[in-house]
């Protein structure tokens, strides 16, 4: 479904990406792995378009991404849960979901049984919710395009622990629906269990993939490690 082939990116004149190739199977779960500042979130950027690659190619169902500016890209069936979240503040749950709603599987009803808090507070304005709720809104949000790829960046990072619980509940769910995911998040436990295979980027390159099965303790400790 997805193919990222030898992409390069730069933020000015200061290089980022060194050659990334990656690649998302239909209903797949692709872990994004690395240390802080390694590349993950340029890598998500590139592949949205939103920090264009200078080379490399990517490619979703054979069709290459190149020259499409992020909102086609979007059309396209990718739906990003973005790093920080990012809903719509002033709006309310059921605005933010409706904002970005495509013809198909995913309505309202279908959010609001995944994560039955939104359904609750469907009145509510974003900025009012907690930070857990907002991941579930950012969520629901990309899953209201009706996305082939749902690509979902630190989705975890900095909740509750009964919060993140229940957003790897839904995310474990979404798998076995067959939803083709690529994520990133510090979990590893969780990734392990989740994921098909799992991509390592250290310095903005990509260092080692596979099977979680196969990331021996000598991996994690040399890539992932602090």
């Amino acid at each position: 479904m997805l193919a990222v082939e030898g992409i390069t990116a730069f933020y000015g004149a200061a290089q980022a990406l060194f050659g990334v190739s990656l690649s998302v199977g239909a209903g797949e779960v692709v872990a994004l792995m690395g240390r802080n500042g390694m590349g993950k979130t340029t890598t998500i950027r590139a592949i949205c378009r939103l920090t264009p690659p200078r080379a490399g190619r990517v490619r979703l169902d054979g069709r290459n991404l190149a020259g499409l500016p992020p909102h086609r890209v979007a059309r396209l069936g990718l739906g990003l849960v973005p790093e920080g979240r990012r809903c719509f503040a002033t709006l309310t749950v059921a605005e933010n979901l409706m904002a970005t709603a495509r013809p198909g599987p995913w309505d309202t009803a279908r959010v609001g049984a995944l994560f039955p808090r939104l359904a609750e507070r469907a009145g509510q304005r974003a900025a009012t919710l907690s930070g857990g709720e907002q991941q579930m809104l950012a969520i629901g949000r990309a899953l209201m395009t009706n996305p082939r790829l749902l690509i979902l960046d630190e989705a975890t990072e900095g909740l509750a622990p009964v919060v993140r619980a229940e957003i790897w509940a839904a995310i474990r769910a979404l798998k076995a629906e067959g939803q083709a995911i690529l994520i990133v998040d510090k979990s590893l436990r969780e990734l392990s269990a989740l994921a098909d295979r799992c991509v390592i980027l250290e310095r903005g390159a990509d260092v080692w993939t596979g099977p979680p099965s196969e990331m021996s303790p000598e991996i994690t400790d040399r890539w992932l490690g602090v």
